[in-house]
Protein backbone atom coordinates (compact mmCIF):
# COMPACT_ATOMS: atom_id res chain seq x y z
CA UNK A 1 0.00 0.00 0.00
CA UNK A 2 2.63 2.38 0.24
CA UNK A 3 4.79 1.67 -2.61
CA UNK A 4 1.62 2.33 -4.45
CA UNK A 5 1.11 5.99 -2.44
CA UNK A 6 4.67 6.55 -3.13
CA UNK A 7 4.44 6.11 -6.76
CA UNK A 8 1.28 7.73 -6.70
CA UNK A 9 3.43 11.25 -5.38
CA UNK A 10 5.92 10.09 -7.64
CA UNK A 11 3.64 10.55 -10.83
CA UNK A 12 2.02 13.22 -9.78
CA UNK A 13 5.77 15.48 -9.95
CA UNK A 14 6.03 17.34 -13.06
CA UNK A 15 8.41 16.47 -16.12
CA UNK A 16 10.37 19.67 -15.43
CA UNK A 17 11.41 18.74 -11.85
CA UNK A 18 12.63 15.54 -13.06
CA UNK A 19 14.47 17.20 -15.69
CA UNK A 20 16.19 19.84 -13.71
CA UNK A 21 17.23 17.25 -11.29
CA UNK A 22 18.66 14.87 -14.07
CA UNK A 23 20.46 18.47 -15.43
CA UNK A 24 21.56 19.14 -11.82
CA UNK A 25 23.31 15.75 -11.46
CA UNK A 26 24.34 15.31 -15.51
CA UNK A 27 26.21 19.00 -15.05
CA UNK A 28 28.07 17.66 -11.99
CA UNK A 29 29.00 14.17 -13.79
CA UNK A 30 31.91 15.10 -15.78
CA UNK A 31 34.10 17.55 -13.43
CA UNK A 32 33.21 14.66 -10.61
CA UNK A 33 34.44 11.75 -13.42
CA UNK A 34 37.88 14.27 -13.70
CA UNK A 35 38.30 14.61 -9.49
CA UNK A 36 37.52 10.86 -9.43
CA UNK A 37 40.26 9.84 -11.99
CA UNK A 38 42.82 13.08 -9.91
CA UNK A 39 42.34 10.95 -6.71
CA UNK A 40 43.68 7.52 -8.99
CA UNK A 41 46.40 9.43 -9.65
CA UNK A 42 47.52 10.06 -6.20
CA UNK A 43 46.98 6.73 -5.45
CA UNK A 44 48.92 4.67 -8.26
CA UNK A 45 49.53 0.83 -8.19
CA UNK A 46 52.52 -0.35 -9.54
CA UNK A 47 52.58 3.36 -11.76
CA UNK A 48 49.04 2.72 -13.07
CA UNK A 49 46.23 5.23 -12.73
CA UNK A 50 43.55 2.54 -10.79
CA UNK A 51 40.53 5.02 -11.81
CA UNK A 52 41.00 5.30 -15.47
CA UNK A 53 38.11 6.41 -17.43
CA UNK A 54 37.54 3.07 -18.76
CA UNK A 55 37.24 1.64 -15.19
CA UNK A 56 35.25 4.28 -14.48
CA UNK A 57 32.85 3.52 -16.92
CA UNK A 58 32.77 -0.11 -16.55
CA UNK A 59 33.08 -0.84 -13.35
CA UNK A 60 30.76 1.89 -12.71
CA UNK A 61 28.02 0.55 -15.20
CA UNK A 62 28.42 -2.60 -12.95
CA UNK A 63 27.75 -1.41 -9.63
CA UNK A 64 24.92 0.35 -11.48
CA UNK A 65 23.46 -2.78 -12.73
CA UNK A 66 23.57 -3.98 -9.28
CA UNK A 67 21.63 -1.57 -8.16
CA UNK A 68 18.95 -1.30 -10.78
CA UNK A 69 18.10 -4.45 -10.56
CA UNK A 70 17.21 -4.07 -6.55
CA UNK A 71 15.01 -1.39 -7.79
CA UNK A 72 13.66 -2.95 -10.77
CA UNK A 73 13.84 -6.23 -10.68
CA UNK A 74 9.97 -6.40 -10.38
CA UNK A 75 9.58 -5.17 -13.94
CA UNK A 76 11.69 -8.13 -15.36
CA UNK A 77 7.98 -10.67 -14.85
CA UNK A 78 6.75 -12.94 -17.75
CA UNK A 79 3.77 -10.46 -18.58
CA UNK A 80 5.91 -7.84 -19.44
CA UNK A 81 8.85 -9.57 -21.04
CA UNK A 82 6.05 -11.48 -23.35
CA UNK A 83 4.79 -8.20 -24.53
CA UNK A 84 7.74 -6.98 -25.81
CA UNK A 85 8.31 -8.09 -29.66
CA UNK A 86 11.60 -8.62 -31.55
CA UNK A 87 11.17 -5.64 -32.94
CA UNK A 88 11.62 -3.88 -29.47
CA UNK A 89 14.39 -5.78 -28.23
CA UNK A 90 16.16 -5.12 -31.44
CA UNK A 91 15.67 -1.19 -30.95
CA UNK A 92 16.82 -1.70 -27.63
CA UNK A 93 19.90 -3.56 -28.39
CA UNK A 94 21.20 -0.76 -30.81
CA UNK A 95 20.01 2.03 -28.58
CA UNK A 96 22.18 0.27 -25.91
CA UNK A 97 25.01 -0.07 -27.78
CA UNK A 98 24.87 3.44 -29.01
CA UNK A 99 23.94 5.57 -25.66
CA UNK A 100 25.23 2.71 -23.41
CA UNK A 101 28.81 2.30 -25.12
CA UNK A 102 29.48 4.81 -28.24
CA UNK A 103 28.43 7.77 -26.62
CA UNK A 104 29.76 7.19 -23.25
CA UNK A 105 33.61 6.23 -25.01
CA UNK A 106 33.69 9.27 -26.94
CA UNK A 107 33.08 11.59 -24.10
CA UNK A 108 35.54 10.03 -22.02
CA UNK A 109 37.77 9.70 -24.68
CA UNK A 110 37.47 13.64 -24.74
CA UNK A 111 37.88 13.91 -20.86
CA UNK A 112 41.34 13.10 -21.71
CA UNK A 113 42.27 15.29 -24.11
CA UNK A 114 39.80 18.43 -23.77
CA UNK A 115 39.10 21.17 -21.53
CA UNK A 116 35.47 20.01 -19.58
CA UNK A 117 33.88 23.39 -20.34
CA UNK A 118 34.83 23.14 -24.34
CA UNK A 119 32.93 19.46 -24.28
CA UNK A 120 30.09 20.93 -22.60
CA UNK A 121 29.82 23.69 -25.33
CA UNK A 122 30.61 21.56 -28.09
CA UNK A 123 28.26 19.32 -27.04
CA UNK A 124 25.48 21.48 -27.46
CA UNK A 125 24.64 20.62 -31.12
CA UNK A 126 22.38 18.03 -29.57
CA UNK A 127 18.81 20.50 -28.75
CA UNK A 128 18.82 21.70 -32.44
CA UNK A 129 19.41 17.86 -32.99
CA UNK A 130 16.59 17.20 -30.80
CA UNK A 131 13.90 19.65 -32.08
CA UNK A 132 14.69 18.67 -36.06
CA UNK A 133 14.18 14.88 -35.35
CA UNK A 134 11.33 15.48 -32.85
CA UNK A 135 9.36 17.41 -36.02
CA UNK A 136 10.13 14.90 -38.49
CA UNK A 137 9.54 11.88 -36.19
CA UNK A 138 6.89 12.76 -33.70
CA UNK A 139 5.36 15.51 -35.13
CA UNK A 140 6.49 18.47 -32.77
CA UNK A 141 5.42 21.51 -34.05
CA UNK A 142 8.14 24.37 -34.09
CA UNK A 143 7.89 27.38 -32.28
CA UNK A 144 9.86 30.01 -33.45
CA UNK A 145 11.24 30.91 -29.92
CA UNK A 146 12.62 27.48 -29.58
CA UNK A 147 13.89 27.42 -32.63
CA UNK A 148 15.55 30.64 -32.52
CA UNK A 149 16.80 29.70 -29.14
CA UNK A 150 18.31 26.69 -30.21
CA UNK A 151 19.96 28.32 -33.85
CA UNK A 152 21.70 30.93 -31.09
CA UNK A 153 22.84 28.35 -28.58
CA UNK A 154 24.30 26.68 -32.07
CA UNK A 155 25.75 29.85 -32.72
CA UNK A 156 27.66 29.82 -29.11
CA UNK A 157 28.87 26.71 -30.21
CA UNK A 158 30.49 27.65 -33.42
CA UNK A 159 31.63 30.43 -31.78
CA UNK A 160 33.96 28.05 -29.23
CA UNK A 161 35.05 26.13 -31.97
CA UNK A 162 36.44 29.01 -33.98
CA UNK A 163 37.87 31.03 -30.86
CA UNK A 164 39.46 27.42 -29.09
CA UNK A 165 42.41 25.95 -29.74
CA UNK A 166 43.81 22.61 -29.00
CA UNK A 167 46.97 20.48 -28.28
CA UNK A 168 45.63 18.06 -30.60
CA UNK A 169 44.03 19.44 -33.99
CA UNK A 170 41.96 18.24 -36.53
CA UNK A 171 41.72 20.46 -40.15
CA UNK A 172 38.27 21.26 -41.02
CA UNK A 173 38.05 23.41 -43.85
CA UNK A 174 38.35 26.96 -43.28
CA UNK A 175 39.32 26.71 -39.44
CA UNK A 176 40.89 23.88 -37.35
CA UNK A 177 38.64 21.66 -34.29
CA UNK A 178 40.52 19.81 -31.59
CA UNK A 179 39.88 16.11 -31.84
CA UNK A 180 38.34 15.87 -28.08
CA UNK A 181 35.85 18.17 -29.98
CA UNK A 182 35.36 16.25 -32.93
CA UNK A 183 34.51 13.37 -30.09
CA UNK A 184 32.21 15.14 -28.53
CA UNK A 185 30.26 16.77 -31.84
CA UNK A 186 29.74 12.98 -32.81
CA UNK A 187 28.32 12.04 -29.41
CA UNK A 188 25.93 14.35 -29.31
CA UNK A 189 24.64 13.07 -32.63
CA UNK A 190 24.04 9.91 -31.16
CA UNK A 191 22.63 11.41 -27.96
CA UNK A 192 20.37 13.63 -29.78
CA UNK A 193 19.17 10.26 -31.87
CA UNK A 194 18.70 7.84 -28.75
CA UNK A 195 16.52 10.84 -27.04
CA UNK A 196 14.02 10.86 -29.72
CA UNK A 197 14.08 6.99 -30.00
CA UNK A 198 14.30 6.39 -26.38
CA UNK A 199 11.14 8.50 -25.78
CA UNK A 200 9.30 6.38 -28.25
CA UNK A 201 10.46 2.91 -26.41
CA UNK A 202 9.33 4.48 -23.05
CA UNK A 203 5.89 4.53 -24.13
CA UNK A 204 5.53 0.82 -24.26
CA UNK A 205 8.60 -0.73 -22.58
CA UNK A 206 8.78 -0.22 -18.63
CA UNK A 207 11.44 1.62 -17.75
CA UNK A 208 12.95 -0.82 -15.22
CA UNK A 209 13.51 -3.69 -18.77
CA UNK A 210 14.78 -0.38 -20.17
CA UNK A 211 17.35 0.39 -17.96
CA UNK A 212 18.88 -2.61 -17.28
CA UNK A 213 19.12 -3.92 -20.48
CA UNK A 214 20.80 -0.86 -22.06
CA UNK A 215 23.28 -0.80 -19.66
CA UNK A 216 24.12 -4.79 -20.14
CA UNK A 217 24.56 -3.97 -23.24
CA UNK A 218 26.36 -0.77 -23.19
CA UNK A 219 28.88 -2.58 -21.13
CA UNK A 220 29.79 -5.58 -22.75
CA UNK A 221 30.11 -3.48 -25.78
CA UNK A 222 32.07 -0.89 -24.47
CA UNK A 223 34.44 -4.04 -22.66
CA UNK A 224 34.70 -5.10 -26.32
CA UNK A 225 35.87 -2.66 -27.44
CA UNK A 226 38.22 -1.46 -24.83
CA UNK A 227 40.15 -4.90 -24.95
CA UNK A 228 40.48 -4.82 -29.03
CA UNK A 229 42.02 -1.00 -28.61
CA UNK A 230 43.59 -1.20 -25.79
CA UNK A 231 44.19 -4.98 -24.41
CA UNK A 232 43.17 -6.74 -21.72
CA UNK A 233 46.05 -5.27 -19.47
CA UNK A 234 44.05 -2.45 -19.52
CA UNK A 235 41.47 -3.51 -17.02
CA UNK A 236 44.74 -4.99 -14.60
CA UNK A 237 43.73 -2.68 -11.85
CA UNK A 238 39.64 -3.49 -11.99
CA UNK A 239 39.01 -5.16 -8.80
CA UNK A 240 40.70 -2.28 -6.87
CA UNK A 241 39.22 -1.41 -3.82
CA UNK A 242 39.16 2.13 -4.05
CA UNK A 243 37.59 1.92 -7.20
CA UNK A 244 34.66 0.12 -6.10
CA UNK A 245 34.29 2.36 -3.17
CA UNK A 246 34.16 5.13 -5.55
CA UNK A 247 31.95 3.60 -8.24
CA UNK A 248 29.26 2.50 -5.51
CA UNK A 249 29.00 5.99 -5.07
CA UNK A 250 29.45 7.62 -8.16
CA UNK A 251 26.97 4.80 -9.50
CA UNK A 252 24.30 5.66 -7.36
CA UNK A 253 24.71 10.19 -7.71
CA UNK A 254 25.78 9.92 -11.20
CA UNK A 255 24.24 6.52 -13.45
CA UNK A 256 21.57 5.25 -11.60
CA UNK A 257 19.69 8.30 -9.80
CA UNK A 258 20.49 10.66 -12.79
CA UNK A 259 19.26 8.28 -15.38
CA UNK A 260 16.16 7.53 -13.16
CA UNK A 261 15.06 11.00 -13.17
CA UNK A 262 15.70 12.13 -16.89
CA UNK A 263 14.18 8.99 -18.28
CA UNK A 264 10.89 9.57 -15.88
CA UNK A 265 10.92 13.04 -17.22
CA UNK A 266 11.48 11.61 -21.02
CA UNK A 267 8.10 10.09 -20.29
CA UNK A 268 5.84 12.69 -19.79
CA UNK A 269 7.97 15.39 -21.13
CA UNK A 270 7.35 17.67 -24.32
CA UNK A 271 9.96 17.91 -26.70
CA UNK A 272 10.11 21.65 -26.52
CA UNK A 273 11.09 20.66 -22.53
CA UNK A 274 13.49 18.60 -23.26
CA UNK A 275 15.50 21.27 -25.66
CA UNK A 276 14.89 23.89 -22.86
CA UNK A 277 16.31 21.12 -20.21
CA UNK A 278 19.48 20.52 -23.51
CA UNK A 279 20.56 24.30 -23.21
CA UNK A 280 19.74 24.46 -19.33
CA UNK A 281 22.92 21.72 -18.93
CA UNK A 282 25.66 23.41 -20.64
CA UNK A 283 24.88 26.85 -18.24
CA UNK A 284 25.24 24.11 -15.13
CA UNK A 285 27.78 22.63 -16.40
CA UNK A 286 30.22 25.57 -16.50
CA UNK A 287 29.16 25.98 -13.12
CA UNK A 288 29.93 22.59 -12.02
CA UNK A 289 33.29 22.85 -13.61
CA UNK A 290 34.81 25.60 -11.60
CA UNK A 291 32.93 24.70 -8.53
CA UNK A 292 34.70 21.38 -8.54
CA UNK A 293 37.69 21.89 -10.37
CA UNK A 294 38.19 25.75 -10.49
CA UNK A 295 37.94 25.51 -14.53
CA UNK A 296 37.77 29.22 -15.31
CA UNK A 297 36.09 29.63 -18.63
CA UNK A 298 38.61 31.39 -21.20
CA UNK A 299 37.41 34.32 -23.05
CA UNK A 300 36.27 31.90 -26.51
CA UNK A 301 33.90 29.46 -23.64
CA UNK A 302 32.39 32.81 -22.05
CA UNK A 303 31.51 34.60 -25.50
CA UNK A 304 29.65 30.77 -26.61
CA UNK A 305 28.65 30.81 -23.00
CA UNK A 306 26.93 34.28 -23.44
CA UNK A 307 25.34 33.16 -27.02
CA UNK A 308 24.28 29.69 -25.12
CA UNK A 309 22.18 32.01 -21.75
CA UNK A 310 20.75 34.18 -24.64
CA UNK A 311 19.67 30.87 -26.72
CA UNK A 312 18.32 29.47 -23.17
CA UNK A 313 15.87 32.22 -22.35
CA UNK A 314 14.56 32.52 -26.15
CA UNK A 315 13.94 28.71 -25.27
CA UNK A 316 12.60 29.77 -22.20
CA UNK A 317 10.15 32.28 -23.55
CA UNK A 318 8.98 29.47 -26.13
CA UNK A 319 8.03 26.87 -23.99
CA UNK A 320 6.24 29.24 -21.56
CA UNK A 321 4.13 30.54 -24.52
CA UNK A 322 3.82 26.68 -25.97
CA UNK A 323 2.35 25.47 -22.49
CA UNK A 324 -0.03 28.59 -22.13
CA UNK A 325 -1.38 27.40 -26.08
CA UNK A 326 -1.65 23.81 -24.66
CA UNK A 327 -3.35 24.36 -21.84
CA UNK A 328 -6.14 27.25 -23.78
CA UNK A 329 -6.26 24.47 -26.45
CA UNK A 330 -7.12 21.87 -24.03
CA UNK A 331 -9.87 24.28 -21.98
CA UNK A 332 -11.42 24.76 -25.12
CA UNK A 333 -11.83 21.08 -26.13
CA UNK A 334 -13.02 20.51 -22.44
CA UNK A 335 -15.68 23.17 -23.02
CA UNK A 336 -16.69 21.43 -26.00
CA UNK A 337 -17.24 18.72 -24.38
CA UNK A 338 -19.03 20.12 -22.13
CA UNK A 339 -21.26 21.65 -24.74
CA UNK A 340 -21.75 18.30 -26.17
CA UNK A 341 -22.64 16.07 -22.97
CA UNK A 342 -25.47 19.18 -21.65
CA UNK A 343 -26.73 19.77 -25.34
CA UNK A 344 -27.37 23.80 -24.02
CA UNK A 345 -25.51 26.88 -24.61
CA UNK A 346 -27.40 29.18 -22.32
CA UNK A 347 -28.66 32.08 -23.70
Amino acid sequence: MKTNQLQKILNQIPSSIYLAIAVIVFAASNPITRRVVDIGNQNLIDGRNPISLCNVLFVGNICALGLMLFIFHRHWHHENLKALTTKDWISLTITGILSGAIAPALIFTALGITNITNIVLIGRIEPILSLVLGFWLLSTPLNPWIVSGSVVSFAGIVVTALLSSSAQNLTMGAFQLGTGEVLVALAAVITSISTIVNKLQLQSIPIGIFMIYRNIVGSIIFFVIAIILYGKEHFADAFSPLLWQLMLLYATLIVVFGQLCWLTGLTKATITELNLASLCNPIAAIIMAYLILGEVPTQAQYMGGSLLLVGFIFSFIGNFRQNKINRDSSKVTHIKAMEIVVGFKGV
